[in-house]
């Protein structure tokens, strides 16, 4: 089946109630037949619900529905966007690994990978994702993970996926995207040669601002990666807390598996039943409201372009814009999503803009089918350095735009009264 279909199909087969929408499971725990059973289950020698911090039947319906658009082997849902890379980043490292990170990422990112991360002994480095000349260089033999973004929030990269993936290939390094902003819509990683799909559903995929939720989306990549990979000694040696089991010696997706069993299992970070029953639903409709998204967008880049307030703007979408290239030879079709930012002169006048502006919504969310402005160097980088800031592109003028779906005449009315 093709996108659309996958998008309603995918993951739910009818039980006795023949109900067209899944139903919610909200239970903490589950029944076993007898004590054979639950020794069966507990030991992988058959597969069943234990308890919801590890599987719900409800989060299962939505993480099948979002590997099949990502072409992945399995997902795991978690509680948030950062909870997927937190989960990703605690499956493959430990105390003196390191890992490599672009050096324009969602500023949550940069915190964690940057400061949080390094009270767990894990030092991070950083590359261009535009160019990545300097990526072969960086990689040692404590490098256990390449993270990027297919879509970067909010500078708009589109990065060198050929040559990443060729140069983490060659060094046997795991490659991470965070699909978040493009979405399986625009760009399928995995299709691409990457490894590891890590994605923020409270965004395009939820849609309405209504639910908080992470993914993490494996991949046959992935498992061939592992397998026998003297950088992931624990994927292929006995997991002494799991009576000795080896992950890539299972029947499953490694990867995905042991991020159940050790890293939902120890630390928790598991999605809510109810978050994936409305991501399940919200993600029928996805491919209608990016495309229509990405349209609203470039209608406003192009008016962007000609306002004499604006010094500069960034829409991989334009002919102009330096991702243009990366984007027409990654992404799936000629969309490049809702999202988009400008610069101005200063912060008075970005200020004046955010401050003043009518039918956006000042939030910090992104992906929303109302319109949203952001300040990013006030709100969601202000944790940064000035000098970070400057790092990765992020200057006191610049403004964010998450475009709704609102009609888009009536976004551009809105524009036109705080821009000239």
């Amino acid at each position: 089946m093709r996108k659309e279909s996958l998008s309603i199909h995918s993951g739910y087969e009818k039980d006795s109630q023949k109900t067209m929408a899944p139903p919610i499971y909200l239970s903490t725990a589950y029944e076993f037949d007898d004590t054979q059973d639950a020794a069966d289950l507990f030991a992988l020698k058959k597969m069943g619900n234990i308890y919801t911090r590890l599987t719900n039947p409800t989060n299962a319906v939505f993480e099948k529905r979002l590997a099949s658009l990502e072409g992945g082997t399995a997902c795991v849902s978690t509680s948030s966007g950062m909870a997927s890379i937190f989960g990703t980043i605690m499956n493959l490292c430990e105390v003196g690994d390191n890992i490599i990170v672009a050096d324009k990422v969602y500023g949550g990112t940069t915190t964690l990978t940057d400061h949080t991360i390094k009270r767990f002994g894990i030092v991070t480095k950083k590359f261009d994702p535009n160019f990545a000349d300097e990526l072969e260089s960086l990689i040692d033999d404590k490098t256990r993970l390449v993270l990027f973004e297919s879509l970067s929030n909010p500078n708009l990269v589109v990065p060198d996926f050929e040559k990443i993936v060729k140069i983490a290939d060659k060094k046997g390094v795991i490659t991470v995207v965070d699909n978040t902003v493009a979405t399986p819509i625009l760009c399928n990683p995995i299709k691409l040669g990457c490894d590891i799909v890590v994605h923020s559903t409270s965004k395009y995929i939820n849609g309405q601002g209504t639910a908080l939720g992470g993914a993490i989306v494996d991949s046959e990549n992935c498992a061939k990666k592992l397998k026998n990979n003297p950088r992931y000694t624990h994927f292929n040696t006995p997991d002494l807390s799991y009576d000795g089991l080896v992950y890539c010696q299972l029947p499953f997706p490694p990867f995905a598996t042991r991020v159940v069993l050790c890293i939902l299992r120890d630390i928790g970070i598991t999605a809510s039943p109810m978050n994936s029953w409305l991501m399940t639903n919200t993600i029928e409709s996805l491919s209608l409201r990016v495309r229509q998204h990405s349209q609203n967008a470039m209608q406003v880049a192009k008016f962007l372009t000609n306002c004499k307030d604006v010094e500069s703007v960034n829409y991989p979408g334009l002919e102009n814009d330096k991702n243009h290239k990366n984007s027409k030879k990654y992404f799936n079709e000629n969309n490049f999503s809702g999202l988009l930012s400008f610069c101005v002169a200063d912060f008075e006048k970005a200020k004046d803009i955010v401050d003043n502006i009518e039918l956006f919504s000042i939030v910090v969310n992104i992906g929303d089918s109302k319109s949203i402005i952001t300040h990013p160097a006030s709100t969601t980088h202000q944790q940064l350095s000035k000098n970070e800031l400057e790092a990765v592109g992020i200057s006191d003028g610049l403004i964010r735009l998450s475009v709704g779906l609102e009609n888009i005449d009536d976004i551009l009315d809105s524009l036109k009264k705080v821009i000239s």
